[in-house]
């Protein structure tokens, strides 16, 4: 007896799935906008603020990082033309790697192409079907693709509960892993609060266990000269940094020993198969590095205004996630509603991305504030002025 498949309906799982999308409100479509400046966009022939930019530090339209960029072009071309093990590694990816090294205080660091890639490959390089991972329930996708693809058994710690987290290490240790990881952002992307990195150090050290922190909301505007909660402090196996957010421009490097950064170019799939970063990419990236040290200032007003729109909203009666970050979340619940207050502010020329589930879990659906350091107080207030009209109407 033969089987056939019916290739007339081949592609019926896709409309299934978008239906189903749909049906759920969970269908999403693409937004074209126009940069304007740092803080301000053209979407369909109108100019809005933009609250929703991870460029939390206004670099990506900074003269020296877009002069960097044309001066690497202009030198090396457009692309780097190999993976990095082939002919792709020019003198310029090496030397800031070597430049980002010493400015993070550790050993050694090594150029990936996104965080996403570096998440999603490099846990599978270190742990397999015989590890145990401990994420932090709020972890990036990212972290969760690549524990997947790793195969490891897992298991996901209450939100920044490192007792919680202290139980399921005393239990993997008796379990008889060849290796125990811990893998979690140092600043979560969708609520905008902090690790105990010290305390999970200290995990770590006690049970001997990976350490994998994903510090790309740090990155540019916390810890010492603004390069990150992980910068300077030993006990961790493998911090990630990423170059699209602070850093204004695009790519993603870890900082790590050099033995790790050696067995990643041997055993990372995604490093080894990737084309390397293109030259324009690192030139940016190079300008960057020269100007986040000197930032202090603007990094010590993105704090006072965090502070001042999180306190204002409070006292407007929203539900507001303490946050340190520049990312704060406002807390809708209900989807449709969410929705309804991103539209009503886009009305009033404010560019504020609802974000839903799966992205965030259900009933927390939220606006994801973000504020730069080239976002004005005016703007600020009239953020919160048509914050609390919607509130009041």
């Amino acid at each position: 007896m033969t089987c056939s498949v019916d290739n007339s309906n081949k592609l019926a799982f896709i409309d299934d799935a978008l239906t189903e999308r749909a049906k759920m409100g969970h269908l999403r479509t693409l937004q074209s906008l126009i940069p304007q400046n740092a803080v301000s966009v053209v979407k369909n022939g109108q100019t809005l603020l933009n609250f929703s930019s991870n460029d939390y530090l206004g670099l990506s339209k900074h003269p020296a990082l877009i002069k960097g960029g044309q001066e690497y072009l202009n030198r090396y071309g457009t692309g780097a033309t190999a993976s990095r093990l082939v002919v792709g590694t020019y003198d310029i990816h090496q030397q800031l790697e070597e430049k980002l090294a010493k400015l993070c205080g550790k050993e050694a660091a090594l150029l990936f192409n996104t965080g996403f890639q570096a998440n999603s490959t490099i846990i599978p390089a270190l742990v397999d079907k015989k590890s145990l991972v401990l994420c932090d329930r709020l972890s990036h996708n990212s972290i969760l693709q690549g524990i997947l693809l790793s195969g490891a058994r897992w298991t996901r710690y209450k939100h920044n509960d490192l007792g919680h987290l202290d139980t399921l290490l005393k239990k993997g240790i008796s379990q008889g892993y060849n290796r125990i990881l811990i893998a979690t952002e140092t600043v979560f992307s969708m609520e905008g609060d902090q690790s105990d990195v010290d305390g999970l150090i200290n995990l770590s050290q006690k049970y001997n266990t990976l350490l994998y922190l994903d510090d790309a909301h740090a990155l540019g505007i916390m810890g010492e000269q603004g390069m990150g909660l992980t910068a300077y402090k030993s006990g961790i196996d493998i911090s990630i940094g990423t170059f699209g957010k602070a850093f204004g421009s695009f790519g993603a490097f870890i900082t790590a020993s050099k033995q790790m950064c050696n067995y990643l170019i041997n055993c990372c799939p995604g490093f080894i198969y990737t084309t390397a970063l293109p030259p324009a990419i690192i030139g940016a990236i190079n300008a960057a590095l020269d100007l986040i040290p000197t930032l202090d200032k603007e990094r010590s007003y993105l704090r006072q205004q965090v502070n001042y729109l999180q306190n204002n909203l409070r006292k407007l009666g929203y539900q507001v996630i303490n946050s340190d970050s520049p990312i704060i979340p406002v807390i809708i619940g209900d989807e449709t509603k969410a929705l309804k207050l991103s539209q009503y502010l886009e009305k009033y020329k404010i560019l504020a991305t609802a974000i839903r589930p799966p992205t965030v879990p259900p009933n927390t659906s939220r606006i994801r504030l973000v504020l730069s350091s080239q976002h004005t107080k005016e703007q600020i207030n009239y953020l919160i002025d048509i914050l609390k009209k919607w509130h009041e109407h």
